[in-house]
């Protein structure tokens, strides 16, 4: 009877053991990356929870900023003469523009804490694997 073919696997076993290299370790390999898929979703997840965060401060910013037009347009509703009118309009514009970049300012903040929070996690886990490297070939010395 015909002898079987050896299968990739085999001939690339059998190779690595004549080349005398170290056996691969599948598990600590899988676990390696379970630990990255890990450290991705809580990352995924922080960047998540920011932009809620953040959808839900503009939300409110807006929801403020129609209150102010309104108030605005109430007060521009009531008789007076043009200087006042003017002093108004005025005052509503410096608020605004005060408004304006206060929100601006807290929606950079944050967006900078949810981008730094979930890169902390990968610089974490990035650090994790580096050790685990070294541990590796600290083993085999």
């Amino acid at each position: 009877m015909a002898k079987q073919p050896e299968s990739i696997l085999d001939m690339l076993s059998k190779l690595g053991a004549e080349m005398k290299l170290p056996k691969v370790d599948v598990e600590a390999a899988l676990d390696n990356q379970r630990k990255n898929l890990e450290a991705l979703e809580k990352s995924a997840r922080a960047a998540a929870a920011g932009a809620s965060t953040l959808l839900d401060r503009q939300r409110e910013m807006l929801k403020e900023t129609l209150n102010d037009v309104a108030a605005m347009a109430q007060s521009f509703s009531a008789p007076g003469n043009a200087q006042e009118l003017m002093a108004r309009q005025a005052e509503f514009a410096r608020k605004s523009f005060e408004a304006a970049v206060k929100n601006a300012g807290e929606a950079a903040e944050i967006v900078r804490k949810s981008g730094s929070e979930s890169i902390d996690i990968l610089r974490e886990r990035i650090r994790e694997s580096m050790d685990e490297i070294r541990a590796g070939f600290d083993k085999r010395k």
